[in-house]
């Protein structure tokens, strides 16, 4: 394993201490699990441009109120077509 060297202003250094007495036994294994959160954040947000570069975004906005009005015929249209009364 390598080392590194990281310089924080106090502040920082402060509310890592807090951090680490809540949930970590070490500065260090609260600085890895930090890197690794941002690390799975960094690749999310780069898996939701890649997809959204794949399949483009929504050109006009629906309000919610749309949205359910349209969910409701779909349910019903599937409703009728395989026989199922909603009342």
């Amino acid at each position: 394993m390598e080392s590194i060297t990281i310089k924080v202003d106090d502040r920082l250094l402060k509310e890592i201490n807090n951090c680490t007495k809540l949930e970590y036994s070490t500065k260090t294994e609260f600085i890895r699990a930090a890197i690794r959160d941002k690390i799975k954040t960094l690749n999310k947000e780069k898996a939701m441009t890649d997809l959204l570069k794949q399949f483009g975004k929504s050109k006009s906005k629906t309000t919610n109120t749309e949205e359910r009005k349209i969910r409701e015929k779909v349910g019903k249209e599937f409703a009728k077509k395989f026989g199922i009364d909603l009342k």
